[in-house]
């Protein structure tokens, strides 16, 4: 094809394709996804006519790591899922590079299908992370279903990681995921009719103990998401657990979110906070994972799960008791940070399914036990992990040591007498 290309030409093209987004984007992102593809189209005609001409040397590079036979990407070659699994590996290799709090960018891949599967999501349920950072979370949430019966929702207060988080749910094939951007304890933008969207399964992996959360703007929340109790400005925890609890659907609702230990027992408003849910039979299971799980912390995390089918009138009403899962010794050992196997994360799900009893690993604990225990739910103090030291018999002990002692002394005189062979 001969002859110059005039702009309205490729302007026509741009109008077509949004066209086809129409529909399944907001128009107001639609150039985001155009000017991507429309760089694309140009540099890769760019490469056929000008790839000799090269002075830049960068450019000409990049595209020779893609010029290669072996990344024929036609369906026929790859998966539909190609790019996304790329985007999050890409994802996961620079998390560490990130500068970000742990969890605030990036949740390990076994960590957020070890939440997705206890958050148990299921046809037809609307699907929530309202700190849903790239949206690896909502992803695993999302093939828990089994099918595409489900609508997805996040919010993400950081606007490059919300551009990453549509990104992902356009490469996953999950055009229709409604996803905000701003902060979600400030200005939660997941409503309707004036009252906060409520969800079948809410999960979420929020920064840990996050400073100058709002805590001055609590009292006034038009949706009283903090009546039971307002955070310390210092520590965002408990207002981001308050926010995924009233959001989920009341007598049905499930919540899955990872948390620091300090949630676990620290007092003051956060434990009165606590306490109440407790005595409202929300809280379902406390399940300690290894520590070094994630690229930016070194720290041991803990999976919460709230219930609020629970509640009086649902259908688990009878269930008063909180299961205690101690996985924190079960980890595969890797040079910069641990992981979590199959195997592992298959113990914890079978755990949690019997809800009963496991040496040094499990604790069902009634309600009056946690009482007792002032509403504390350090994991210590359910599930006893203590290993007895082997006894030793000291007068064995010391018989050996008098052998080696006998043994040592023969071998001494041996070598001397070698010695002074050799000096002979």
């Amino acid at each position: 094809m001969t002859g110059k290309i005039e702009q309205k030409d490729i302007n026509n093209a741009a109008w077509a394709a949004c066209d086809t987004f129409r529909g399944v984007v907001d128009p107001s992102q639609y150039k985001g996804y155009i000017l991507v593809m429309l760089f694309l189209k140009y540099i890769s005609d760019v490469w056929e006519d000008h790839y000799e001409e090269y002075r830049n040397r960068r450019l000409k590079q990049l595209l020779e790591d893609f010029h290669k036979p072996q990344l024929d990407m036609r369906p026929s070659r790859v998966s539909e899922d190609v790019i996304g699994n790329t985007y999050i590996y890409l994802i996961e290799r620079f998390a560490s590079d990130s500068g970000k709090k742990a969890g605030e960018f990036f949740t390990p891949l076994k960590v957020t299908e070890l939440v997705a599967r206890l958050a148990a999501s299921k046809p037809g349920d609307r699907i929530c992370d309202p700190a849903c950072g790239s949206g690896g979370l909502l992803i695993q949430a999302a093939k828990q279903v089994g099918d595409r019966n489900f609508a997805l929702f996040g919010q993400e207060s950081n606007g490059s990681t919300w551009a990453l988080c549509r990104m992902n749910m356009f490469l996953h094939s999950f055009d229709s995921a409604r996803i905000e951007w701003c902060d979600t304890l400030n200005s939660p933008l997941l409503v309707e009719n004036d009252r906060l969207m409520r969800f079948n399964c809410v999960v979420a992996n929020p920064p840990f103990s996050l400073d100058k959360w709002g805590a001055e703007n609590a009292e006034s929340d038009q949706y009283t998401r903090f009546w039971r109790g307002v955070p310390p400005k210092s520590k965002g925890d408990w207002a981001f657990i308050s926010h995924m609890v009233e959001i989920a659907l009341e007598k049905e609702g499930r919540v899955a979110v990872v948390v620091p230990h300090g949630v676990l027992f620290r007092g003051a408003a956060e434990g009165r906070i606590l306490q109440k849910m407790i005595e409202e039979n929300l809280l379902d299971a406390v399940i300690g994972l290894p520590g070094n799980l994630f690229p930016t912390t070194n720290i041991p995390v803990a999976v919460l799960v709230f219930d609020r089918s629970r509640e009086k009138g649902g259908v688990r009403e009878e269930c008063k008791n909180v299961l205690f899962v101690d996985a924190s010794r079960e980890f595969v050992s890797a040079k910069n940070q641990n992981t979590l196997s199959d195997e592992h994360l298959a113990r914890i799900m079978e755990t949690y399914a019997a809800r009963a009893e496991k040496e040094k690993y499990a604790h069902v604990a009634e309600f009056a036990e946690i009482r007792e225990n002032d509403f504390n739910l350090n994991i210590p103090r359910y599930v006893d992990t203590f290993e007895e030291e082997e006894v030793i018999d000291i007068d064995v002990v010391q018989l050996e040591i008098e052998q080696l002692e006998k043994e040592l002394a023969e071998v001494r005189v041996r070598m001397a007498e070698k010695m002074k062979e050799i000096e002979k």
